[in-house]
């Protein structure tokens, strides 16, 4: 009898001993899962700020020790290349000034050697900026024959000169790369996107997706692009 009780006292004590363990385990999983979801919620904060500060000073520094070391005060060869740029932007504005710009690009054009680079860049730049840009005409393409579309821009509107009339030139920017491809597509397999504007398109494109797309253009209220 004594034994008996002896047995049940002493399965009740592992049973209290396992209850307990299993509540300790609990807790330390817990504090766990929350130390590992706060080192996320940080990092989420943190890393796009910190990531965005990094590249603003490297360009800062790359822009600023070029006129090292004849200039070696920090920020101030920064100032004076930005205000040079600002200053030629300006002046560019000018009929004079214009026309010698003008004749300067032609001479860099029909330079033997360096008339390939200079127009590959000069394009490059106008793709972006200015009156000439490129990435404004976003729209949906269909360039696999199913019922499948992607995100792109048109850069060019006319084909004839490859002889393929009603056809247009559609850049397709890669997720989460500065690359792209380009195709040549019939504009019947082309849709525009008018929801949400240009920038916004980029930007969804390249985020593979994920960033909103919440309409920037006045009188719209469509808040997302829907691809079927």
């Amino acid at each position: 009898m004594k034994t008996s009780k002896i047995n049940r006292f002493i399965i009740l004590q592992l049973c209290i001993f396992t209850v307990q363990l299993s509540i300790l385990i609990m807790k330390k999983t817990l504090t766990y899962q929350r130390f590992i979801q706060y080192f996320l919620q940080g990092l989420l904060i943190l890393g796009p700020i910190s990531i965005t500060i990094y590249f603003i000073y490297i360009v800062f520094d790359k822009i600023d020790s070029i006129l090292r070391p004849a200039i070696n005060i920090p920020g101030l060869g920064f100032v004076i290349i930005l205000a040079f740029i600002l200053f030629i932007g300006y002046v560019s504005s000018f009929f004079v000034m214009g026309r010698i710009l003008s004749v300067v690009d032609k001479i860099l054009e029909k330079t033997p050697g360096i008339k390939l680079f200079y127009s590959f860049v000069r394009d490059f730049f106008e793709a972006f900026a200015g009156n000439k840009k490129k990435f404004t005409n976003n729209v949906l393409a269909n360039v696999d024959d199913t019922d499948i579309w992607r995100v792109g821009f048109i850069t060019q509107d006319d084909m004839s000169i490859f002889g393929m009339e009603d056809y247009v030139a559609v850049y397709l920017p890669m997720a989460y790369s500065v690359a792209g491809n380009v195709y040549i597509v019939p504009k019947e397999k082309i849709r525009p996107i008018t929801s949400i504007s240009a920038t916004q398109t980029m930007k969804f494109a390249v985020s593979g997706g994920v960033t909103q797309t919440i309409s920037d253009i006045p009188g719209d209220h469509l808040d997302e692009v829907i691809i079927h």
